[in-house]
């Protein structure tokens, strides 16, 4: 039954309907790649999703240090900012 209701669809709402996925398809992207998530992993260790294709998953003793480094990471990112790329 799906498939008839389909084909008797114009072109031109099909090419609509496709208008209207591709631009939800992109909100869910951009929202997808601003969003950061946690989880605690199988193993115990945290991991942060949403900063690149794959989780960072660290222990609690390693976050607690990187944590405690963030203001140096501040800086020496301000200092090298000449030669650090940033993803578009």
């Amino acid at each position: 039954m799906a498939i008839l209701q389909d084909q008797s669809k114009t072109n031109a709402e099909l090419l609509a309907e496709i208008a209207k996925l591709r631009e939800s398809n992109e909100k869910l992207r951009q929202a997808r790649s601003r969003a950061l998530s946690w989880k605690v992993s199988d193993k115990g260790a945290v991991s942060v999703y949403g900063l690149g294709r794959f989780p960072v998953t660290l222990y609690k003793e390693q976050w607690a240090r990187l944590l405690e480094q963030g203001d140096e990471i501040k800086k020496f990112l301000k200092d090298h900012d000449q030669d650090l790329k940033a993803k578009q």
